[in-house]
């Protein structure tokens, strides 16, 4: 039977990193199925998803907690496979505004109090082009429950628009028909 493992990792980034790891999940017939990874103030930080056999599970685990004397600290979580029924739409979105303390936390708040799971996210700080002032953007992909109504939920993120003072812009995706 095969493992899925969900592999975190960080370390001062430096050329081979990625090629270190790759070797160890290699040596025990692992398979890299999926990857996030991004240089944060100069450490290389990552996750990884990897399939592996059972037999080889402990030693792999072993392995990748051995690389911590090459600096590369890694947290290891085995992954629940049982999958459950998708009850879910996805919606991509993309958030600008000015930047403050906590707005990632009131974003999280009002998405979360209206039953809606971010799936993705990534964020990025920048300067505003003319003044300078700093901009946040935030883009990902949005999970909402499949009966909700998609023009209510436009609606309700226009509303958190306005009460944290940011654009939020969603990419509906337009109904398939099979004929």
């Amino acid at each position: 039977m095969k493992q899925h493992l969900i592999v975190t990792i960080i370390a001062k980034d430096k050329p081979g990193i990625i090629e270190t790891l790759a070797q160890v999940v290699s040596a025990h017939d692992g398979n890299w199925e999926e990857s996030r990874m991004v240089n944060l103030c100069g450490k290389f930080s990552g996750l990884v998803l990897v399939t592996v056999d059972d037999e080889n599970l402990e030693d792999l685990k072993a392995d990748l907690a051995a690389l911590t004397a090459k600096g590369i600290r890694t947290l290891v979580d085995v992954a629940d496979t049982e999958e459950e029924p998708q009850s879910y739409k996805e919606i991509r979105f993309n958030l600008i505004g000015n930047d403050r303390p906590g707005i990632v936390k009131e974003v999280a708040q009002a998405l979360s109090a209206r039953n809606i799971n971010v799936e993705e996210l990534a964020t990025d700080f920048s300067s505003m082009p003319w003044s300078g002032e700093p901009l946040f953007e935030a883009n990902g992909i949005l999970q909402i429950p499949m009966d909700s109504d998609v023009d209510e939920l436009a609606e309700k993120l226009d509303q958190i628009a306005d009460e944290l003072a940011v654009d939020i812009e969603l990419e509906i995706p337009t109904p398939t028909t099979t004929h």
